[in-house]
């Protein structure tokens, strides 16, 4: 299956635009699963699509958990297995930083007895760790993927998430979020009770298209702006743009004959990316990958060309901003 998909991503190769622009890729994943595998090799293959990727932030997938132990402390795991391919890595002399920025996950609804697993993240990952992301996607049709740790409505609102959720300053830890865009409301309401602590939303909000979404992109679009609006409004959130290239979304490029063009992309995906733009600011927004969940629709070097396409009458320092400079400094990579 994976060498299918690849033969048919290299239909759509291009040659990247602007290949010196440093790029920092805020948001990729590293997992070796029954059915999928992509781990450092794999990784590096994407990034030599002739895009100048400075270096990368490992975002937590559920992978490499402890095998034993108190449950609550098994994803320390994972945060142990990518520093040491980020030491791998480093041993080699690459000019690419891959997880210069490490978020793991941490169960916040324990309260403030998650402190020992934000301990025991640290300790695995001193110079890399960067924060804690908890999935919190809801929706009440079961046609709609549902795929966080802890499954019930209105995760961002319970008080022991919020007791959890406060032990993070301690540490000086962000918060990635990754929600649907019905919850954004919900999210500002939680950033609201914690402006000191940085929330990173994910994937411009987790726009839906399939299900009981599906031929309502109108009507989604609005009320996924209504709630960008919102949280925006909250200066401790930034916005990752990408992540429309996972099927939830309902763009339908994985079951087409070949992947879109980059031209392509940037006219489908510029109503949100530009939105977000327009109202968080560039100094609030990162370009990313979502690799490889967003290997399902098209290749690697094509998005970043896409965003490229998107942004190429920007001034050079908001260009600077959406591509590098505002994932390097909210992830503190300097």
């Amino acid at each position: 299956m994976a060498a299918q998909r690849d033969r048919w991503l290299r239909t759509a190769a291009e040659p990247a635009l602007e290949p010196d622009l440093p790029i920092c890729d805020p948001h990729h994943h590293l997992w070796d699963r029954a059915d999928d595998r992509y781990l450092l090799d794999d990784l590096l293959q994407d990034v030599r699509s002739g895009h100048n990727i400075a270096s990368t932030v490992f975002i937590e997938c559920r992978s490499h958990y402890r095998a034993d132990g108190p449950e609550a402390m098994q994803p320390i795991g994972e945060t142990e297995f990518v520093e040491g391919v980020a030491a791998e890595s480093a041993r080699a002399n690459r000019p690419l930083r891959v997880m210069a920025g490490v978020v793991g996950y941490a169960n916040l609804t324990l309260g403030a007895a998650v402190h020992p697993v934000l301990e025991g993240h640290l300790a695995a990952s001193p110079t890399h760790f960067r924060g804690i992301r908890h999935i919190c996607v809801w929706d009440t049709d079961p046609a709609i993927p549902i795929t966080a740790p802890v499954r019930r409505p209105g995760l961002l609102l319970d008080n022991a998430f919020r007791a959890g959720f406060a032990c993070l300053k301690r540490y000086n830890l962000s918060f990635d979020a990754w929600l649907y865009y019905h919850q954004l409301s919900e999210l500002a309401a939680l950033a609201r009770a914690f402006p000191d602590v940085p929330i990173i939303l994910n994937h411009v909000g987790g726009v839906l298209g399939i299900g009981p979404y599906a031929c309502k992109r109108d009507e989604v679009f609005q009320d996924w702006k209504r709630g960008i609006a919102e949280v925006a409004s909250c200066h401790n959130v930034v916005v990752k743009l990408g992540g429309l290239g996972m099927p939830r979304s309902g763009f339908g490029w994985e079951g087409r004959t070949a992947p879109p063009d980059s031209a392509e992309l940037a006219t489908a995906t510029a109503p949100y990316y530009l939105t977000c733009i327009e109202k968080f600011g560039p100094a609030r927004c990162m370009f990313e990958s979502n690799f490889p969940v967003d290997k399902a629709s098209y290749p690697y070097g094509v998005v970043w060309n896409s965003f490229k396409w998107m942004t190429q009458g920007f001034a050079a320092a908001d260009r600077a901003a959406l591509f590098h400079d505002t994932a390097t400094r909210v992830y503190r990579l300097a």
